[in-house]
């Protein structure tokens, strides 16, 4: 609800980087269409990929999706960026691919990178605060108070160039923590390490959290939605929780080459759209702790407007690399 209540605010501001109507789109498509995901295979970008892609095979023609992780996602995202704008080749990402890196990268693919064209949102999922049962601490407060006593002692594990890390920076900037952070190549390796007692604690989607946390292999100690999550009732706000100016939800979407025709992407756009509306899709992704969005690609455009400008200031202040 925030994000739609944000997205209609800035709609009237918005402009979608769109290339003139062509007549592709009649005989579109014609050969597989290739979504390229910036991280490794099993996490959640990758795993919501996968469930637009199967619904897009069986409306718009064969989707295919394909992992291209590394460079804290920016191989990923130089390789849609550079790609010929011709509709078979879309980038699906989140927070931090589509609306940090753009503004900050410096390499030579740097002016194709900001002009990539919004497709469609496709979910909105809130972050957990999650720490291994070893630690002491049974609650936010008592974290924070630890990580103060111990500086530089916890670590904090999140996959490079996704926005678990920018959440986990902005929440060690309010927090006034020392907690070194280690970076991974996607969720499902920071999982792993996290189930297996490798890190101390991380900030993931509640779309990779919940099944380990009902396994009781995680603590979770608060999330970062304005409101307490239905998932998980019990636990606070990050600002209930002793720490404001943590709010942070983790987005997807799909975007394109710079000069797509703008056909290709309204009829894309309409295709994610009803896939989104459809009752199994909504369930799949409600399942991953997510909520179905969608929208127009100017919609997108006016919530990278938003978005892109806060987690600038946090890649800044934090001293992230983007490579």
């Amino acid at each position: 609800m925030m994000l739609r209540i944000l997205l209609g605010t800035l709609l009237a501001i918005a402009t979608a980087n769109l290339a003139p109507v062509s007549s592709v789109a009649q005989t579109y498509p014609s050969r597989p269409i290739r979504i390229i995901v910036p991280f490794p295979p099993g996490g959640p970008i990758d795993v919501m990929a996968r469930l637009v892609s199967q619904k897009l095979t069986a409306t718009v023609g064969t989707v295919v999706v394909e992992n291209r992780p590394g460079g804290g996602s920016t191989v990923g995202l130089k390789a849609v960026a550079t790609a010929e704008p011709d509709g078979y080749t879309f980038l699906f990402g989140g927070t931090m691919t589509l609306s940090a890196i753009p503004p900050l990268f410096r390499g030579p693919e740097a002016k194709l990178i900001r002009a990539m064209v919004p497709v469609s949102l496709v979910s909105a999922t809130p972050f957990v605060l999650i720490v291994a049962p070893r630690l002491p601490a049974k609650s936010l407060r008592e974290l924070v108070a630890y990580a103060k006593a111990n500086p530089g002692k916890l670590n904090f594990g999140a996959p490079a160039g996704a926005t678990p890390l920018l959440v986990g920076e902005l929440f060690k900037m309010r927090a006034g923590v020392d907690i070194t952070t280690v970076p991974y190549r996607g969720a499902a390796n920071t999982m792993t390490d996290m189930i297996t007692g490798q890190i101390d604690m991380a900030l993931e989607p509640t779309s990779v959290t919940l099944a380990h946390i009902h396994e009781g292999k995680i603590r979770p100690l608060a999330v970062t939605s304005r409101a307490r999550s239905p998932e998980l009732p019990d636990r606070p706000t990050m600002a209930e929780g002793g720490v404001s100016g943590v709010v942070a939800v983790s987005w997807t979407g799909m975007s394109a080459p710079a000069k797509t025709p703008a056909d290709i992407v309204a009829k894309l756009n309409r295709a994610v759209n009803d896939a989104l509306k459809s009752q199994d899709m909504a369930n799949a992704l409600r399942k991953l702790g997510s909520e179905p969005l969608g929208g127009s690609p100017q919609e997108f455009s006016a919530l990278l407007s938003e978005e892109g400008p806060k987690w600038v200031e946090v890649v800044k202040s934090s001293g992230i690399k983007i490579d």
